[in-house]
Parts: structure tokens; C-alpha cells; sequence
């Protein structure tokens, strides 16, 4: 299982897809209106171009479904992320005591890291001793 910050960006990148996927099919599968505006003189009208999509639209009734289906997975999909950054390690938590951990988990490491040298060289010690005896048995 990934770590909190993995998962939360993991959960952000999903919710970019969502965004993207559900911008696309509400500019795809409305159905077009058009409006008229006012000339104006310091902005003149652009040559009309086919970018309509090709796509036919949805009845009111399935795009107003599609509509209210897409907010639910979008705002699922924020709840899930909240969730995520509410059970990250020290939320709630003062600078001091979280410093304390640090510490603690410092002192942790450096014991550790003695008890893997003493091992080292425990096992250093023990081929030393087997290439010793192999020489005799050799001999």
C-alpha cells in the first residue's frame, strides 16, 4: 500500500481525469443554442468556423442525469481526498511535539544503525574464522 502523500496525489490526479472527462461530455452532449450580439465596432465578428462537434446531443432529461451522475463522482472523489489529508501524520499536532517525534524517531535510527555495525561485524568476525578453519582443513 503507497504512503499517504502517494495516495492523496494519486487521488488528485483522478480527480483532474474526472474534471476533463466530465468537461468534455457536458461541451460534447449539450444541446446547442445560439445568441445573438450586438455588433461592435472595436471587435469585429470572427469567420465562422465548423468546431461543432460531431456528436448529437442528449435528451434534456439523460444530459440532466449525466449532469447530476458527474457532480456525485466529482464530490465523492473530494470527500475521498479530504479523508486522506485528515488521516495524515500530524494534523492536530503542535510543531513542538512533532519535533519530540522526531527526535525519538532519530534516536531510534541511531540505535539501530549501531545494532547493523555490531552485526557487520559479527559476521566479518565469522567468515574470518570460516576461511581460517577451511585454510587448516586445506593444509
Amino acid at each position: 500500500m503507497a504512503d499517504g502523500l502517494t495516495r492523496i496525489q494519486d487521488c488528485l490526479d483522478q480527480l483532474s481525469v474526472q474534471f476533463y472527462a466530465s468537461f468534455r461530455y457536458l461541451s460534447t452532449h449539450h444541446s446547442s443554442s445560439s445568441f445573438e450580439t450586438p455588433p461592435n465596432p472595436h471587435n469585429p465578428p470572427f469567420p465562422a468556423t465548423d468546431t461543432a462537434p460531431t456528436q448529437r446531443p442528449d435528451s434534456p432529461a439523460t444530459f440532466a442525469g449525466a449532469q447530476k451522475e458527474l457532480a456525485e463522482d466529482l464530490v465523492a472523489k473530494v470527500r475521498e481526498i479530504e479523508e486522506l489529508v485528515g488521516s495524515l501524520e500530524g494534523l492536530g499536532k503542535s510543531e513542538e511535539s512533532q519535533k519530540q517525534r522526531l527526535g525519538e524517531l532519530d534516536a531510534l535510527l541511531r540505535e539501530a544503525e549501531e545494532e547493523r555495525k555490531a552485526a557487520v561485524g559479527r559476521r566479518d568476525e565469522a567468515i574470518e574464522q570460516l576461511n581460517q578453519a577451511i585454510a587448516r582443513v586445506g593444509s
